[in-house]
């Protein structure tokens, strides 16, 4: 990632209280740096992540603290988005979000801005749900749920962040597609769908917002050993044939890389690679290979 002028050096508060969105909440990490284990603050860096209380969001956001940046943590469960606060020495803020309502994400927004200058130097898109299962195995309300949080608050998401991405030297948006993405999955076949779409959204976007000068790219992980993945009712037999060999904290420094570079799909693993190699050079093999690695 380009060094971000020095400007855009984040101001901070004095408190860090556990706070909510809409009463003003407080979010520094003043009097932090006399401490041995803080790192020296990047001028200017400052991520907005979702889903930051748990897997992938949360080894992001300490990864990101730990080299310097200024994070802001937004998840449905606001105990876990404290408690990670408390861990990071302060360099962070925190509330509860609830990703799918337009007006609390345009207020979390302008929380995170009033203490970064109104920048915002990357948009992480993370917060996700998965439901495996065939079609109708999986309740409607379930269904439609996965479409909302997993692409319609991406779009929120940006939206509301447009803004302050606009006021940020080479800003970014970086979103959680999925391997998913390369070929619909049987009995996971909307999650599949909205992470097509988030991979759309991406590639579109990506060019809509180069003009601009905001980077735009996605994540595209196998199975990540994560609750999401290992705690389902109904698991997939690809889980068993692909395995589950990503950790939160690989995909963390893949989304450290993706900020760094240029890219706008950013493939996590070998094997992937060499399936989404294989489907481009012969994408009539596609199908066979996703009908046998999904067959009971």
């Amino acid at each position: 990632m380009k060094k971000i002028r020095s400007r855009s050096v984040l101001i901070a508060p004095s408190s860090t209280r556990s706070t909510t969105i809409r009463p003003r909440p407080s979010c520094s990490w003043a009097g932090c740096w006399n401490r041995a284990r803080v790192p020296e603050r990047v001028a200017g860096a400052s991520i907005f992540i979702t889903g930051a209380g748990s897997g992938i969001g949360r080894a992001t956001a300490r990864l990101f603290a730990e080299r310097g940046w200024f994070v802001g943590l937004y998840d449905l469960n606001a105990d876990a988005v404290e408690e990670l606060a408390g861990e990071l020495n302060g360099a962070a803020c925190h509330s509860a979000l609830d990703v799918t309502d337009a007006a609390a994400f345009e207020a979390a927004v302008a929380h995170f801005g009033e203490h970064t200058e109104g920048r915002m130097a990357v948009l992480f898109n993370c917060a996700g749900v998965m439901r495996m299962g065939t079609l109708d195995q999986v309740d409607l309300a379930d269904q439609v749920r996965t479409i909302r949080v997993n692409f319609e608050a991406v779009v929120i998401g940006i939206y509301c962040a447009l803004p302050l991405l606009r006021e940020t030297p080479d800003a970014m948006v970086l979103s959680m597609s999925s391997a998913s993405a390369f070929y619909g999955v049987p009995e996971l076949a909307v999650y599949s769908a909205s992470k097509f779409a988030v991979r759309g959204l991406t590639e579109g976007l990506s060019i809509e917002l180069e003009r601009e000068g905001i980077r735009v790219a996605d994540i595209m992980p196998l199975y990540v050993n994560t609750p999401l993945v290992t705690e389902q009712q109904n698991p997939l037999a690809s889980i068993d044939r692909l395995g589950t060999h990503h950790s939160p904290e690989e995909i963390a420094e893949l989304a450290w890389r993706a900020v760094q570079g240029k890219r706008v799909h950013w493939v996590a693993g070998w094997r992937l690679r060499i399936l989404s190699q294989l489907g481009g050079f012969l994408p009539f093999l596609k199908r066979p290979i996703m009908k046998r690695v999904s067959r009971r």
